[in-house]
């Protein structure tokens, strides 16, 4: 079974290879996310964060309380170069949300008995059974990849420059991230893979060696000199005989 959808401003689509998989499961998967979308969407002006942002609703619910606990989370552990409250700005928790939102889709799909299936999420990936081969875009050439990843029963998420230009602040100093030109983690979770390529990105340079120290983290990246730095354990397909950067 296979199906794209536009949700949450990227494309979304599923893979699953278990056969004779019921759409039921799968309609939820997307009903999810379009739910997140209406409720923790920071461009909604009658969404969840921006009735919180404007103090019209006292206390978050549960969901969102989940993810601005780990939006605190990362705030603390990069010193504040992570943040989804910076001055003159609303609250815009999406860097979390992303992550959050699709690993509990992809839970939605276990539980309903998917095995084997890869979920991409703008080009964020779950990939459940496997092997599965995930390629790690190029920073600089659209047409062409640095890495091939052999990933089973992980998430790859890569935050980088290429798409939205200097999108990513500096919580620290309120100017845009410029360290480096992509970071791709390799985690257990997109939740925690998301996050933390978000995080390590915002770090800048520094941010490598502090993702790479995270527990079952694995990162490559590529600096602002275009250096490729990569931890030991990153799952590397053999020979994948990909362009230099």
């Amino acid at each position: 079974m296979r199906r794209v959808e536009h949700v949450m401003g990227f494309p979304v689509s599923v893979r699953i290879d278990d056969e004779d998989f019921p759409e039921a499961p799968v309609d939820g998967l997307f009903a999810w996310l379009r739910e997140v979308d209406a409720r923790f969407s920071p461009f909604r002006p009658d969404s969840e964060v921006c009735r919180l942002d404007r103090r019209e609703v006292r206390e978050p619910g549960p969901g969102l309380r989940e993810v601005l606990e780990l939006c605190e989370e990362y705030r603390i552990a990069t010193g504040g170069a992570f943040d989804v409250r910076l001055p003159g700005r609303g609250l815009d928790p999406c860097a979390v949300v992303k992550g959050w939102s699709v690993q509990k889709g992809a839970e939605l799909l276990r539980a309903s008995g998917a095995r084997r299936f890869c979920l991409n999420a703008g080009g964020d990936v779950i990939a459940s059974g496997g092997p599965w081969r995930v390629g790690v875009r190029h920073p600089g050439h659209a047409d062409r990849l640095c890495a091939v990843l052999d990933v089973t029963d992980r998430a790859v998420a890569t935050s980088a420059r290429y798409e939205r230009g200097d999108h990513i602040l500096d919580g620290r100093t309120g100017r845009p991230a410029t360290g480096l030109l992509s970071m791709t983690v390799v985690a257990p979770t997109l939740t925690e893979a998301d996050a933390v390529a978000t995080a390590a990105f915002a770090l800048g340079a520094e941010g490598v060696e502090w993702a790479a120290a995270r527990e079952n983290c694995e990162v490559f990246a590529v600096d602002a000199k275009r250096r490729v730095l990569r931890s030991a354990g990153f799952p590397r397909a053999a020979a994948d005989g990909v362009a230099a950067v």
